[in-house]
């Protein structure tokens, strides 16, 4: 059995972030979504907002796959949080070069805690792989259209949440 976690921010989720859950749902047999908790970000959303958004999404775009799926809040190193949550195997997603390097040490470093969990990489698809929340963020912060980056209600909630 596999049991695939996933982390991240997801501040707001993006239309990125569901193409590896989506992808991740077909090699593993649960996935555990990990909305973490960073002393160093300033969210747009609270904790509660993103588990809340994730979970209505996945919901919504794969009400199929709703039992594989479970919505939680971390806080500390996410190799930590996936054995806590009994994973083992971390999904990350690659949109570039950059995100490459800094997952392959992320992925290292992990190995050398002793950790049984494994890091799997999942190429971003080329449609989307120009997308991240902190641009997200940023072009609904200066009142742009995220509409293309994300799906219609977390649009909506940014909309609302920075007017």
């Amino acid at each position: 059995m596999l049991k695939g976690f996933y982390p991240g921010s997801f501040d707001p989720l993006t239309f990125g972030h569901l193409d590896i859950i989506t992808r991740g749902l077909s090699l593993v047999n649960s996935l555990v979504i990990g909305v973490g908790v960073s002393a160093t970000k300033k969210p747009i959303f609270t904790i509660e907002e993103r588990l809340e958004m994730i979970s209505l999404e996945i919901s919504n775009c794969l009400p199929d796959q709703v039992d594989k799926v479970q919505v939680v809040a971390f806080e500390g190193l996410m190799v930590h949080a996936a054995e806590q949550y009994g994973a083992n195997v971390i999904l990350r997603g690659l949109r570039n070069t950059g995100d490459f390097n800094y997952e392959t040490q992320m992925a290292n470093i992990n190995r050398q805690t002793s950790s049984p969990v494994e890091t799997v990489f999942l190429a971003a698809s080329p449609e989307i792989s120009h997308i991240s929340s902190t641009q997200v963020r940023q072009i609904a912060q200066l009142k742009g259209d995220v509409s293309m980056f994300c799906p219609t209600s977390i649009c909506e909630k940014l909309k609302a949440k920075l007017n």
